[in-house]
């Protein structure tokens, strides 16, 4: 049984991953149309048991806008006259997808903004206050 190996450390077994297989576009002449090239595969990350539940949380949240109504992942490769080739496309294409939602959000650290930013903008604000000042008519002061 083959599985995909994460960055994190965590294992997608084979009987989580559904492949559908049908003839590809494009030119090709015969063997496009007799041999089921086109590979989409699909997952459910959040019914995996590979994950535990914050990076589930994690992944499902980030790819939100990719999942289906059913709450699968599905990844099309069609670039290959072989089924095998293109077999390998989706699943390099799923992990590198999972790896980069899987990886947690750097927190990020206040900070406080410094002394010469600080002046900088009041010195701006000043020279913004000083044009405007200088556009009025001398009668409406």
């Amino acid at each position: 049984m083959f599985t995909i190996r994460l960055n994190s450390g965590h294992e997608i077994p084979e009987t989580e991953l559904i492949e559908f297989f049908s003839r590809s576009s494009g030119p090709g002449g015969q063997h496009v149309n007799k041999v089921e090239t086109r590979v989409e595969l699909r997952f459910n990350p959040g019914l995996s048991r590979a994950f535990d539940e914050t990076v589930r949380q994690r992944i499902v949240g980030r790819l939100e806008g990719q999942l289906d109504s059913e709450g699968f992942l599905r990844v099309v490769s069609q670039e290959f006259r072989s089924q095998r080739k293109n077999r390998r496309t989706c699943r390099m294409r799923l992990k590198s997808i999972l790896n980069a939602a899987a990886i947690p959000e750097k927190r990020r650290l206040p900070t406080r903004p410094t002394r010469a930013s600080r002046e900088r903008r009041l010195n701006d604000k000043r020279h913004q206050s000083f044009k405007k000042k200088n556009r009025r008519s001398f009668g409406q002061e």
